[in-house]
């Protein structure tokens, strides 16, 4: 789905820090959306964080910076880091080039699947309404 000139796949899952939860079985892949991205501009470095870390939904799991600013990046779901993308540590443009697919952040076993409920689809009216309040916030209208 295309919202204000953003991508963001109908099949995915997202929250309101921007990133994206593709699920497969019990296995949640999270990456940085296509507003994220364009907002950082070039990503020149990824905090990669070590496997069979334990992580919780919000709460801090990494570090992603750019020319313009530090940001973190938090667990969109709790559970156990499986695997970080480590092609991101020689190459963290694949975060710009191919937010949803090359430039995942992590994979994590998820401890529960019930916390999908606190995330939105992209054809969820909120979403549309945040991504709305983001432009204006950081003067992208």
């Amino acid at each position: 789905m295309n919202i204000a000139g953003y991508e963001f796949p109908d099949d995915l899952y997202y929250d309101k820090n921007h990133s994206w939860a593709r699920v497969e079985g019990n296995t949640v892949t999270q990456g940085m959306t296509d507003f994220a991205q364009k907002l950082a501009k070039e990503i020149v470095f990824v905090e990669i964080p070590r496997a069979n870390r334990p992580v919780e939904q919000g709460k801090p799991v990494m570090s992603v910076e750019s020319g313009k600013w530090v940001g973190r990046i938090f667990a969109i779901v709790s559970g156990k880091i499986l695997q970080a993308n480590g092609e991101l540590e020689s190459t963290p443009t694949l975060i710009n080039d191919s937010p949803y697919d090359e430039g995942w952040l992590v994979k994590t076993e998820a401890s529960t699947l019930d916390e999908l409920k606190n995330l939105m689809r992209a054809n969820d009216p909120a979403f549309a309404e945040l991504i709305k309040s983001e432009m204006v916030k950081y003067n992208l209208t």
